[in-house]
C-alpha cells in the first residue's frame, strides 16, 4: 500500500514559512514593486503546501493568505477602521485556504497516478497552476462580483513578463508565473536530474522560452490629442467641502486648456460632485468650458433617476450638454451598495448605516463616440473586471479611459496598484489607458504599457498627450475569457481524475500531520523530504 508522502517541513514550520510568504509576495506588487518577489512568495506558498494534511493545507492556506491580504488591502482600513480590512482579508483567506487544499492534494495524487518524470515535471506544474488560476477566477466573479485584486499576475505590470498578457490575458499571465514556480521546484526535486547543469538548464530555458515570445505588434492607425486634468479636490468620502467645490477644482485646473487645441477632455470619476442634469449651474459651467476649449469634455457624477443613484460617466458636448452616458456596471459591494443590507448590518451597524445610497449597476453599453473616436469607458474597480474590457474592444474601442476617486485611500498602496492593472490593460488589449484619478497619480499610458506623461498625486493640473489609436485585437482581447477557463478546468480535471485513479487500497489524506509517514519513494516532493532529513 503506497504511504502519503511526510512533509519536508513540520507543520509549524510550514505555517511560518507561510507567514513570511505573504509580505514577500506582497512585496512583488506596487508600491514596492519588486516583482522578482511575487516568484518567491508563490514558491514558499507552495513549498509549505507539500505533503500536508488536510487540515494542515487549511490552515497553512489560510495563514498565507492572512499574511498577504492583511498587508495588500490594509488601504480598506484608512478611513472606515479594521472591520472591513480584517473582514475581507479573513474572507480571501478562507478562499486562499480552499485553494491550498486543492493543491496539496494534487501535490500528493498526481505523482502517484502519473509517477514518471513526464508526469511530475510535466503534468503536476499544470495542474498546480490550473488551480491556482480557478480559485483566482472564482474569487475575482464571486461572491457579490468578486474581489479581482491581488492576483498573481497583477505583481507584474513593469517586468519582462508584461508582454505576455497580451496573448493569453491577466488569468493566463498568472498560470504562467504559477506554471513557472512549480515546474523550477520539480526540476530541482526530480531525482532523474542529477546532474547539476540539467537542474539548472531546464528552469533558464523555460524562463527564456516565455520572455523569448514577441510583445503583441502595436498597429497604430492614427493618434488624438487627449487632455486629462487632475483636480486635486477635497473628493474623499469624509473630507469636509461644500457642494460644488470638487466641480470648482476641476474647473480651476481645466481653465489652462482654452487656447489648447484637443480632441477631447478626461475628467475623472465623480469629477462634477453636482450632477449637470440636476443642476443647471453646473451644465452652465460644463458648457462654458466646452465653448472655451473647443473639446467635448468627458465628466464622472452622481445622479438619480427614477429614485435610483448611478456612479456615471457623461460626454458633455458644447451646445448640445449630455450627448451619450455609462453607468458603473459592478458597483462595490460594501462601498457603493450593501448587498443583503438586513443580514450584515447587525455585525457593523455604524459602518454599514453610513452607506445611505445603494449604487444600481448600469446596463449600457461601455463606449463614447467622441467624434469619430471609439473611447472605452471604466470607471474605477471596473478596471479590474476582465470582461468589460473585451466588451469595449468588441465594439471598437480605440483607446480606454479609466476614471477614478482615490481619495478615500490617502497615499496608501491603492494607488499604485490600481495604476499597475490599468498598466496591464494598456498592453492586454494593445490600447493606450488615460487613468485620471481626482487626486492622482494619474498617467496616459501607451499601448505597450510605458508612461506617456503623468501628475504626481495631490498635485492639481492637466495631460495633454498625442494617444495612438489602435486597431486590431490581441489574442487575449480574441481568447483571454477562454484561457482562463481551460486552464481552470483543466486543473479541476487532472486532479478529479488523479482521484478516480488512485489505487483502490489508497489511504485516504490524513486530517493531521502527526503520524505522516514516509514515503517509500524519493520522488519529487518526496525528494525534498530526504534532502531535508540530511
Amino acid at each position: 500500500m503506497t504511504t502519503p508522502t511526510r512533509p519536508p517541513l513540520p507543520l509549524f514550520a510550514a505555517v511560518l514559512v507561510a507567514a513570511v510568504a505573504g509580505p514577500v509576495l506582497d512585496a512583488g506588487f506596487p508600491d514596492r514593486g519588486i516583482w522578482p518577489l511575487a516568484f518567491v512568495g508563490v514558491a514558499l506558498i507552495l513549498v509549505a503546501l507539500i505533503g500536508r494534511s488536510a487540515g494542515g493545507a487549511l490552515l497553512t492556506g489560510f495563514i498565507a493568505g492572512l499574511s498577504f491580504y492583511l498587508i495588500h488591502v490594509s488601504w480598506t482600513a484608512l478611513y472606515l477602521g479594521p472591520v472591513p480590512w480584517v473582514a475581507l482579508s479573513f474572507l480571501e483567506s478562507i478562499f486562499f485556504a480552499g485553494g491550498a487544499l486543492l493543491l496539496t492534494l494534487a501535490f500528493r495524487w498526481v505523482p502517484q497516478v502519473w509517477p514518471t518524470p513526464l508526469g511530475r515535471i510535466g503534468l503536476l506544474p499544470v495542474t498546480i497552476a490550473g488551480l491556482w488560476t480557478a480559485r483566482e477566477a472564482l474569487v475575482s466573479t464571486w461572491p457579490y462580483g468578486g474581489f479581482a485584486w491581488g492576483r498573481v499576475a497583477l505583481s507584474q505590470s513593469e517586468s519582462p513578463f508584461a508582454p505576455l498578457v497580451a496573448w493569453v490575458g491577466i488569468s493566463g499571465l498568472s498560470f504562467l508565473v504559477v506554471w513557472l514556480v512549480i515546474f523550477i521546484i520539480q526540476v530541482l526535486l526530480e531525482p532523474e536530474f542529477a546532474v547539476p547543469s540539467i537542474r539548472l538548464l531546464a528552469p533558464a530555458a523555460a524562463a527564456a522560452l516565455l520572455l523569448a515570445l514577441p510583445a503583441w505588434p502595436v498597429i497604430e492607425r492614427a493618434t488624438s490629442t487627449i487632455a486629462a486634468v487632475q483636480g486635486n479636490g477635497k473628493a474623499g468620502y469624509f473630507d469636509e467641502r461644500e457642494p460644488g467645490d470638487i466641480l470648482a477644482a476641476q474647473t480651476s485646473a481645466t481653465l489652462p486648456l482654452v487656447g489648447t487645441p484637443v480632441d477631447m477632455i478626461v475628467w475623472p470619476e465623480n469629477g462634477s460632485d453636482l450632477d449637470p442634469l440636476a443642476v443647471p449651474q453646473a451644465a452652465s459651467i460644463l458648457d462654458y468650458l466646452a465653448t472655451q476649449t473647443g473639446a467635448p469634455l468627458l465628466i464622472g457624477t452622481i445622479q438619480e433617476r427614477d429614485g435610483r443613484y448611478f456612479n456615471t460617466s457623461l460626454l458633455w458636448e458644447s451646445g448640445e450638454g449630455a450627448t451619450d452616458f455609462y453607468d458603473k456596471k459592478h458597483p462595490v459591494p460594501f462601498g457603493e451598495y450593501v448587498p443583503d443590507r438586513d443580514i450584515w448590518e447587525p455585525f457593523a451597524p455604524d459602518l454599514i448605516g453610513m452607506i445611505d445610497r445603494e449604487y444600481t449597476p448600469g446596463t449600457r453599453d461601455n463606449v463614447f463616440d467622441v467624434n469619430g473616436v471609439i473611447v472605452g469607458l471604466s470607471i474605477c474597480f471596473d478596471i479590474v473586471d476582465d470582461a468589460l474590457t473585451r466588451e469595449a474592444v468588441d465594439q471598437g474601442a480605440q483607446v480606454i479611459i479609466a476614471q477614478t476617486n482615490n481619495a478615500d485611500f490617502g497615499r496608501t498602496d491603492e494607488n499604485q496598484q490600481q495604476l499597475a492593472i490599468a498598466r496591464l490593460r494598456a498592453i492586454e488589449s494593445s490600447r493606450s489607458v488615460v487613468n485620471v484619478s481626482t487626486v492622482g497619480t494619474s498617467q496616459i499610458i501607451g499601448p505597450d504599457g510605458a508612461t506617456l506623461t503623468g501628475i504626481p498625486a495631490y498635485t492639481p493640473g492637466y495631460m495633454v498627450q498625442d494617444v495612438p489609436l489602435v486597431a486590431g485585437k490581441t489574442p487575449a482581447m480574441l481568447i483571454g475569457g477562454q484561457v482562463e477557463a481551460l486552464v481552470s478546468f483543466f486543473g479541476l480535471g487532472s486532479l478529479a481524475a488523479a482521484l478516480l485513479l488512485r489505487p483502490k487500497r489508497q489511504e485516504k489524506l490524513p486530517l493531521s500531520d502527526i503520524g505522516s509517514r514516509k514515503s517509500p519513494s524519493l520522488t519529487g516532493a518526496g525528494a525534498l523530504a530526504a534532502a531535508g532529513r540530511r
